[in-house]
């Protein structure tokens, strides 16, 4: 396991890809994109131009934000990549997925579906096994994940994870909150899961 220091330039956004989200949801997205170009930072994310993640990326670029898109070849058609943004097609969801992590020194989780639900558990578990410290933060509005929080917490309660897994990942009620928080947690140290350092 290699252990790296790095200092906070790269924040990657997991959301969701429906166009059918709520406005408010597409509009805080494209808030975040927005103030993630002003704070000079990189947005790093999944690569389509629909739903949250395209109005982020889009946002951050016509505020002459950097940003990487990393999708998988069989998604370009369904998730319609930005033509006018840095995008690298990979093979697969795993290849996304390990790729995103790399290129990332923070995460901030909006709302999405099973897609960002599955992407946000893995980020989890490999920070509960001690593979990465990046800080974690999840834009919670109007309670949108309450339901995975309680059920983190009756994990806790159940002694089936220690309760300092609590203190992995933050939550905040306010687009405006989510860089803020990721500035104040830890950004030192990193490390790549065993065995998925070259991964093509």
């Amino acid at each position: 396991m290699s252990i790296q220091s790095r200092r906070l330039d790269s924040v990657c956004v997991y959301c969701g890809s429906s166009n059918a989200a709520r406005p408010e949801y597409l509009a805080a997205a494209a808030t975040l994109g927005q103030r993630i170009a002003e704070d000079g930072l990189r947005l790093v994310y999944g690569g389509g131009g629909v739903g949250l993640m395209g109005a982020a990326a889009r946002s951050a670029h016509d505020a002459g934000g950097r940003v990487l898109g990393i999708i998988p070849e069989f998604l370009t058609s369904h998730e319609r990549p930005l033509a006018n943004v840095e995008t690298i097609i990979v093979q697969s969801m795993h290849q996304r997925k390990m790729m995103m992590f790399e290129e990332s020194d923070a995460f901030a989780i909006l709302p999405g579906g099973i897609g960002t639900l599955e992407e946000v558990i893995e980020l989890l578990s490999w920070r509960r096994l001690a593979l990465h410290a990046k800080p974690i933060v999840f834009y919670n509005p109007d309670n949108f994940y309450d339901g995975l929080f309680d059920f983190f917490q009756k994990f806790i309660d159940e002694r089936l994870i220690p309760p300092e897994f609590a203190e992995t990942w933050r939550a905040v009620t306010e687009i405006e909150e989510l860089l803020p928080a990721i500035r104040s947690m830890p950004t030192n140290a990193f490390a790549t899961p065993p065995g998925m350092e070259h991964v093509t």
